[in-house]
């Protein structure tokens, strides 16, 4: 099949006869029959389970963040207890994972490249075993920060990886609910170590804190077996020539054959790959590669020259790396992290006091955290990304004002007030909730789109980059600046920076929903990509495909 994308919304009027091709040869096929949803306005019924099942193993790259996030709330506490440390290691302890991920995030666009989106995942589950049982046997603050560094590379190289893979796996039509599984997981991890917090609070303080942090060996083991089971990613494998290993995958994430054909053909166009018009088919065998044959002369593509384009960019790449950088930094910069891993903090300065009242009242975050990330999942192919996102920035920006009252009303307050106590439990779980369905899987389905198949690797870890410099600030320096200005006026600046999300959301996303990877890129090439500058309503058109008939 040879296809050809036409930078325009199609015109119905178009005809064969208009375009002047040979009967009975070509076809004018639109985008959405293409990807199996003859409505563009209706979602597919169902996904691919083997592409549910793969997303899922990649996606427990991200439940080692999350645990790490939702544990150390906790851990954090028996550790002051057992090792003595002062507020300054706390805050370093806790934020050294964000900073120290930056090397993992670094490096992991370029592993990818050049071992492939599986291995590096696999890479990842193991640095991360690596520091897990480090910190789970850790004698001394020292070595406890000696595994937490290794946890943070692991970290690092997961954030990358894990959507990058599920979006050049996924088709268009589930690629926006799968590759919101990783911040599903993330959620899950986190509402696994409140759990295992309250339950081995009771040990003994030298041993309780180590299990909660020694725990996390188990999801990286799982993930180091899951690897083994899963396919690599076709636009990585086409990129290294492998045409016939990428038509295979392919063929088991496509409903039918057709569409298999008609994905390879865009990844192809995408990576600058020619063939012959039956280069790529398999016949009528589609469990054999016997013939569809690798294509002999294009080199193979590791990511070579990709940061000398990042660092000068295009003006199209400036477009994309404006969105992306953008959305990574106030995704953290409304101060989610500091919600999350000092949310005991939070609560004890509402007025909680008891050991016991602080672990359930950080559960009830983590159950809120985690539901609402799965309605994002189920809207997010629906709805779309931008007004998810817009609803998310709004929802987090009156949550943090809320916050921000409470904590006024109780530091100026001589009496302890049930009802502020209340209330800044509910705003809590109000802001982690409006964060999950929207801003918390959205940032990293962004990152994973919008960027060519050249740079998505490497771009997708500057984005990270950005994100892990913003969270490591906000974690390490929360607790001075709440000393400074005081909670509520700490909640105060995250509410500001929280409005200016709203705004650079409005002005420069643009809605993705229901196009393939290859679209979103040639819509960021055309004209229309000008509109980004003007904050009008953004979304992709319909693509028409010249499709050979076979």
């Amino acid at each position: 099949m040879m296809m050809m994308g036409w930078g325009h919304k199609r015109n119905p009027a178009v005809s064969n006869e208009d375009l002047k091709l040979p009967a009975g040869k070509y076809e004018l096929v639109n985008s959405n029959s293409i990807h199996g949803n003859s409505n563009p306005s209706s979602p597919k019924n169902s996904m691919n389970k083997y592409v549910v099942a793969c997303a899922v193993l990649a996606s427990m790259n991200s439940i080692l963040l999350g645990y790490d996030i939702g544990v150390m709330s906790g851990a954090i506490i028996f550790i002051q207890e057992d090792l003595n440390i002062t507020e300054v290691e706390e805050e370093v302890l806790i934020g050294s994972l964000n900073i120290v991920s930056l090397v993992g995030a670094a490096i992991a666009g370029r592993t990818s490249d050049a071992i492939g989106r599986r291995w590096t995942m696999a890479l990842a589950a193991v640095i991360f075993l690596m520091g897990a049982a480090t910190m789970g046997l850790a004698p001394s603050f020292l070595l406890l920060m000696g595994g937490r560094l290794l946890a943070g590379i692991g970290v690092g190289f997961a954030l990358v990886i894990a959507p990058v893979y599920t979006a050049e796996l996924a088709p268009a039509s589930s690629r926006g609910a799968l590759t919101s599984l990783p911040e599903i997981f993330i959620n899950a991890g986190i509402l696994l170590g409140y759990i295992s917090n309250y339950f081995l609070s009771g040990l003994p303080v030298h041993l309780s804190w180590r299990l909660m942090l020694g725990l996390g060996i188990v999801p990286s083991f799982l993930l180091g077996l899951g690897v083994l089971a899963m396919p690599e990613s076709p636009r990585w494998l086409v990129m290294q020539n492998r045409i016939q290993e990428a038509m295979l995958v392919l063929l088991r994430t496509s409903d039918d054959k057709t569409e298999a054909d008609a994905r390879l053909a865009q990844i192809m166009d995408a990576a600058g790959v020619a063939a012959d018009d039956d280069s790529h088919k398999t016949g009528g065998h589609e469990g054999t590669s016997s013939d569809a044959p690798n294509l002999p002369n294009p080199p193979k593509n590791h990511g070579e020259g990709v940061w000398l384009e990042l660092l000068r960019p295009t003006p199209t790449v400036r477009r994309m790396l404006i969105i992306v950088f953008g959305i990574q930094f106030f995704q953290q910069a409304s101060g989610i992290d500091a919600t999350v891993y000092y949310s005991p903090v939070v609560f004890k300065e509402a007025g909680i006091h008891s050991q016991e009242g602080l672990l359930v009242a950080t559960i009830a975050v983590g159950f809120a955290k985690t539901g609402f990330i799965l309605v994002a999942t189920f809207l997010i192919d629906r709805v779309g990304r931008r007004p998810l996102l817009l609803t998310s920035a709004i929802g987090m920006t009156a949550s943090l004002i809320a916050l921000a009252l409470g904590f006024s009303f109780i530091e100026n307050s001589s009496e302890s007030s049930e009802g502020a106590v209340l209330l800044a439990i509910l705003a809590v779980c109000c802001n982690v909730a409006f964060f999950s369905i929207g801003l918390g899987p959205i940032c990293s389905i962004l990152g994973s789109e919008i960027f060519p198949l050249r740079l998505r690797a490497q771009a997708a870890s500057l984005g990270v980059i950005v994100n892990r410099i913003i969270s490591g600030t906000v974690a390490m320096t929360f607790l001075s600046v709440s000393r400074a200005i005081t909670v509520a006026g700490t909640f105060s600046l995250f509410a500001g920076l929280s409005v200016l999300c709203v705004a650079f959301i409005y002005s420069y996303v643009p809605e993705t929903k229901g196009k393939t990877l290859e679209e979103i890129g040639a819509y960021f090439d055309g004209e229309e990509a000008k509109r980004l500058s003007q904050g009008a309503e953004l979304e992709l058109g319909d693509t028409t495909y010249l499709v050979q008939k076979n």
